[in-house]
């Protein structure tokens, strides 16, 4: 896959990668600031301001016209927003005009307070989603990064318009925001449209966040008590910041441990001893910090049979090489992800506008595949001692559970 870098006065890049064999094309725009960039004041703007972008703009005044505009012609689109990021994408080209047109009327933001609560009150439902905010809570609880995105009711419940324009002035800047293209384009005219719309962009300096300080010395508990059906938890280390040499090794350590439905903590929880109906392991990674996990939903009563279960796997990656076998296994499982998500434009443009955004450099699929390629059993089982040491456990747990000091002492032995 080929690909096309363009940088304007103005700071704003621009990458383009035309595909043959498709008949659509995705736009993306996203800037690299999130819920981490907020102040305790601020905590959901990001998020709320994502919503906005889809409630009018000067040419499109409002939501109904825009989404008449794309579903008219089958048109995908979206945003999302994360903890250093925020992102539109649509396979059309309204996405330009939302981005950088968008009214922000105080009545539209009266009304999403609403949708936003909500949404807040939907994600407090799902223990399955929200387990993730509490292992963050634990891992990152002095810093912005340790809240969650959504923000609180009180703080969404206070915005007003003024405090979006700041935001966005302080934030939405040219040189801090990439536009990726991705499927059956004229890369040359989609250039200059892009060029048109947004050659007058501000650009401007991003403030700096604060940075995580890791000093854990000691296993780490947090229990949500709620009365669920399902006790969901997350048991997991502090790992590698984004662009660590290590996250290739890191990555193929979480496929083999629980990255699909060979993996060891699959057929271990779920195959051989029936504790959870979903078992997965993944990392998550920030320019200052990152951490892998393991993830399950069990019945309460297997909590404790469950963690130890992982708790073995996660010391034999320490102590025994994995085969030759497995490694490839693990290999071929990603680098055929890989293939296959190159399928569709909206999976081109996202895989080149996050790295865009967050990595050192673009690396191409066949360059991704080499550093894959590399990884030797060694390399996983010194990444597995680095990582999962006794002190540097956390475990986030949501169900009807009090007792955290027995739990702590069962990361301990």
């Amino acid at each position: 896959m080929q690909y096309k870098k363009t940088k304007l006065k103005n700071g704003l890049r621009i990458v383009t990668a035309p595909m043959e064999n498709t008949e659509t094309a995705t736009v993306v725009v996203m800037v690299g600031v999130g819920s981490r960039y907020e102040s305790e004041k601020e905590a959901g703007l990001s998020h709320f301001i994502e919503h906005m972008f889809f409630k009018g703009t000067e040419k499109r005044p409002t939501a109904l016209d825009i989404s008449e505009e794309l579903d008219a012609i089958g048109g995908e689109f979206n945003a999302f927003t994360g903890k250093d990021m925020t992102g539109d994408y649509a396979k059309a080209s309204a996405v330009a005009d939302m981005y950088l047109n968008s009214k922000i009327e105080e009545e539209e933001i009266q009304r999403e307070k609403g949708t936003i609560i909500q949404e807040l009150n939907m994600y407090e439902d799902n223990p399955q989603r929200n387990v993730g905010d509490v292992f963050e809570k634990i891992l990152y609880d002095r810093n912005n990064l340790g809240r969650e995105i959504v923000g609180y009711k009180k703080t969404i419940n206070s915005f007003k318009r003024k405090d979006f324009i700041d935001y966005m002035k302080r934030f939405y800047v040219a040189n801090d925001t990439v536009v990726c293209v991705a499927g059956k384009i004229d890369e040359k005219k989609v250039i200059d449209q892009i060029k048109k719309y947004f050659s007058k962009m501000p650009k401007g300096k991003k403030p700096a966040i604060e940075k995580v300080k890791e000093s854990q010395t000691k296993p780490q508990v947090k229990i949500k008590f709620k009365k669920t059906d399902q006790t969901h938890f997350i048991l997991g280390n502090r790992a590698f910041k984004r662009n660590h040499k290590d996250r290739f090794a890191l990555g193929l350590l979480a496929t083999i441990l629980g990255g699909n439905m060979s993996s060891r903590l699959f057929i271990e929880v779920r195959e051989r001893r029936g504790l959870a109906y979903y078992v997965r392991t993944a990392t998550e990674s920030f320019d200052d910090c990152g951490y892998i996990e393991t993830q399950s939903g069990v019945e309460h009563k297997n909590l404790e049979k469950a963690i130890e279960v992982i708790l073995i796997e996660y010391r034999k990656m320490t102590v025994e090489k994995v085969s030759e076998k497995e490694l490839k296994k693990a290999k071929d499982y990603l680098k055929g992800k890989g293939v296959m998500g190159f399928e569709a434009s909206d999976e081109v443009a996202m895989f080149f506008v996050d790295q865009e955004v967050k990595k050192e450099k673009i690396m191409t699929l066949e360059e991704v595949f080499a550093k894959i390629d590399a990884v030797t059993a060694e390399d996983i089982q010194r990444v597995a001692k680095k990582i999962f040491t006794k002190n540097g456990l956390n475990l986030a747990i949501i169900g009807p559970h009090k007792n955290g000091k027995k739990l702590e002492k069962l990361l301990k032995t």
